[in-house]
């Protein structure tokens, strides 16, 4: 099987893939492994995943430790506090909180050893038939596989070769984001602190045991239409937005040349009516992105994984039949997230005259919409299904990776 995309969902659906028996290859279009990136939680279903992938001592040994959360006037005085520990560690903080390029690294160094991956490359060309997926890559190789996974993000373009242009899924909520770490020059310790004010927001948290800190910024762009490559735009535009923005904000943007990390987008979502054609389907956000505002992208990636790997699995690996059993069991747990990430965009829109008013919060449709969203579907065990076990050691051994210039080997 070919997996596009080495971030959160790709590994992870390959560590599921080689425990069912599939020998399975990964393609990453940047050069290596990206590292920092925004804090992802893992909450509810999601940690019962990592549980079963035997990652969850990886995955603690690497969290933030984030204490909680304060959200502060322009002054610095604290206005509210929400700590890692509410809502048995699945609140506004999850207990397990963790920096994207630290989980995509934990998740590589447990399945390198096993599963190929090609950085540097990317799928330019797909043609399929009844029995398999002929793949031409941008570095010249040329592959066939039996099965083929875009869980390459947002901006797919794996989705946009099978299923057609961005347009048609790609929903923008209104707000964009952006993240970069900077010296730890402010005294955190263990608390992320957050300023908004009319529909933009600054805040910082600490990482990488408070000696850094993770920089955050929100505002409003409707019309964002910055290419997702183009950093030095992308950095003009966040100082264009955020001038004259109050509390620390001009002092995290002077660090914003040196960061070595710096990632700004759209906040959108993946919508879809089918995650899947042929012998070809979508993953994470490729497939159902619910946007940062959620909180829940990592955990549709590794609850999806499961759900993927396990159906393929179960159905003999015949793509209608598991393809429709991944579907079926994540579109609930998908659409909820997915709700619940308008509304939280919506609660950072500027209010106008002609604006819908929001939900009671304090509702308990609002309130069985969190549970849907956070316990998620039952996590089937897939009798009779064959699974090797998660690996043991320290992950330490040879790295099984090549170039986009290596030979290629036989995978299926």
């Amino acid at each position: 099987m070919l997996v596009a995309g080495a971030s959160i969902a790709g590994p992870a659906l390959a560590h599921w893939l080689r425990r069912r028996g599939a020998e399975v290859t990964v393609v990453e279009r940047a050069p290596g492994l990206r590292p920092g990136g925004q804090a992802v939680d893992a909450r509810g279903v999601a940690k019962e995943v990592i549980r079963r992938m035997g990652l969850d001592a990886q995955v603690r040994a690497a969290r933030t430790v984030t204490a909680g959360a304060r959200s502060v006037d322009a002054d610095g005085n604290v206005l509210e506090t929400f700590s890692a520990e509410d809502d048995g560690g699945d609140g506004f903080i999850a207990e397990i909180e963790i920096l994207r390029g630290d989980l995509s690294r934990v998740l590589y160094d447990d399945t390198r050893d096993d599963v190929e991956y090609v950085f540097g490359d990317r799928v330019v060309e797909l043609g399929q038939d009844a029995d398999g997926v002929d793949v031409a890559f941008a570095g010249g190789d040329r592959r066939r596989f039996d099965l083929v996974v875009g869980a390459d993000g947002l901006h797919s373009a794996l989705r946009a070769m099978v299923f057609g242009p961005r347009e048609r899924f790609v929903r923008h909520l209104g707000h964009v984001l952006a993240f970069y770490s900077v010296p730890n020059e402010f005294g955190l310790d263990r608390w992320l602190i957050e300023y908004q004010d009319n529909g933009r927001s600054a805040g910082l948290r600490p990482i990488h045991e408070a000696d850094e800190a993770m920089a955050m910024f929100s505002f409003p762009a409707a019309d964002h239409e910055v290419d997702h490559r183009d950093v030095a735009a992308q950095k003009r535009l966040l100082r264009e937005r955020m001038a004259g923005y109050g509390w620390w904000t001009p002092r995290i943007l002077e660090h914003l040349d040196d960061t070595p990390d710096f990632y700004l987008d759209q906040v959108a979502q993946v919508v879809m009516d089918r995650w899947s054609s042929g012998r070809v389907g979508l993953l994470g956000d490729a497939a159902f992105s619910s946007s940062p505002m959620s909180g829940q992208g990592t955990g549709l990636a590794l609850v999806g994984a499961y759900m993927l790997a396990g159906e393929l699995a179960a159905a003999g690996w015949d793509p209608e039949a598991g393809f429709a059993g991944y579907e079926a069991r994540m579109r609930s747990f998908v659409e909820a997230n997915q709700e619940i990430g308008r509304l939280n965009a919506r609660t950072r829109d500027v209010p106008g005259p002609d604006a819908e008013p929001l939900p009671d919060f304090t509702s308990d449709w609002f309130s069985e919409l969190i549970e849907r969203a956070v316990t998620g579907p039952e996590l089937p065990d897939h009798p009779g299904v064959p699974d090797s076990g998660p690996r043991t050691g320290d992950g330490s051994s040879s790295i099984g990776t090549r170039s986009a210039s290596s030979t290629p080997g036989t995978i299926a």
